[in-house]
């Protein structure tokens, strides 16, 4: 049995076993978040591009815990620069991973940082862990994107940006849910700041007139899967 908790904003953490995969780790900057990594184990960590409201914590983290970043190239050099450990992948490519494997899938955003001008692509990250397919979308915009995952990789688990304003929101995110046809959906970046502010019932129930199922974790809730 595996755990997916919601950590505010686009940030998760997954255990499974004696593994802990972090996405997305804004915490400390995060007005919504209240998770305590330094009490979880960490062994692995994921940042989607390098926009500060994802890479968050994720290099004092590592550098803490000993846990690799896993990030595209130019994201990943930055952080190993700033003293983590840090493996730089490409777009597509399936990575085997000792809980299972992980591809980055891509993502309609920028990335970059005040000390990154280019961070290189931005992704979405597709997880397999026991048997169980889960797509972090990252930020993105609607794309068609979302038609090839479905044919080639059918995750069973979409985590969507839903906000608007940097990326799709809850209209295009029902769409983006109707081309992948998960089944089940989980929005994420959304109402953590003014600009991103939305009625996420109006989601869940666009959702599930799709014949689909939406689950909107609270912060620090989680759900099981197996």
């Amino acid at each position: 049995m595996s755990e997916l908790r919601y950590l505010g904003h686009s940030a998760f953490y997954i255990k499974s076993g004696s593994f802990g995969i972090l996405i997305d780790p804004f915490l400390s900057g995060n007005p919504k978040a209240n998770f305590d990594w330094r009490t979880e184990k960490i062994t692995h960590i994921f940042v989607t591009h390098a926009h500060m409201d994802h890479l968050g914590d994720a290099i004092p983290i590592s550098i803490a815990t000993g846990a690799k970043i896993y990030a595209v190239f130019e994201l990943a050099n930055y952080c190993a620069e700033k003293g983590a450990k840090a493996i730089g992948v490409g777009i597509g490519a399936e990575i085997e991973t000792e809980w299972g494997s992980f591809r980055f899938v891509p993502a309609i955003h920028t990335s970059s940082n005040p000390e990154l001008p280019y961070g290189g692509l931005a992704a979405g990250v597709i997880l397999n862990i026991d048997n169980t397919s889960i797509y972090h979308a990252g930020d993105t915009s609607l794309s068609a994107e979302m038609k090839i995952i479905r044919e080639q990789y059918q995750p069973y688990y979409a985590l969507l940006p839903v906000g608007g304003y940097y990326t799709m929101g809850i209209k295009e995110a029902a769409e983006a849910a109707k081309l992948l046809y998960s089944m089940e959906i989980i929005p994420m970046h959304y109402n953590t700041f003014p600009q991103i502010q939305v009625n996420i019932n109006e989601f869940k129930e666009l959702i599930e007139a799709q014949g689909q199922t939406c689950t909107v974790l609270n912060v620090n809730e989680a759900i099981d899967f197996e």
